[in-house]
């Protein structure tokens, strides 16, 4: 069992940024990748980035290149997301997520073995 607990949302104007917290618990050492997804009112949810839980490998939508940026600190069992440039667009739920299988990065959510609570981002225009 993995338990992942997200924080860092809130409200923020275009343009500005915030930084999500994924905070892992429990079989961490059973994580092959972390992964962090958004799903906006009445869309479906979508993947945002991805990253190895014990290498460099990283992996983003492309809507989202070049403005956010995914890490992860290994000691603390944390994962984050720092959300630059943020637009009214980028307005959603966060979700994040471990992969238990070792297997290239993925973008497709069925593959994620567990979820967190989520956490609101709202973007103000």
């Amino acid at each position: 069992q993995v338990q992942l607990v997200e924080s860092g949302g809130g409200l923020v104007q275009a343009g500005g940024s915030l930084r999500l917290s994924c905070a892992a618990s429990g079989r961490t050492f059973s994580i092959y990748a972390m992964g962090w997804f958004r799903q906006a009112p009445g869309k479906e949810r979508e993947f945002v980035a991805a990253i190895r839980w014990s290498a460099t490998n990283t992996y983003y939508a492309d809507f989202v290149k070049g403005r956010f940026t995914i890490s992860r600190d290994n000691a603390k069992n944390m994962v984050y997301l720092q959300m630059n440039s943020l637009k009214p667009e980028d307005t959603a739920v966060y979700y994040c997520a471990a992969d238990l299988s070792p297997s290239r990065l993925t973008t497709n959510d069925v593959a994620y073995d567990y979820w967190g609570q989520g956490t609101q981002v709202t973007v103000s225009s």
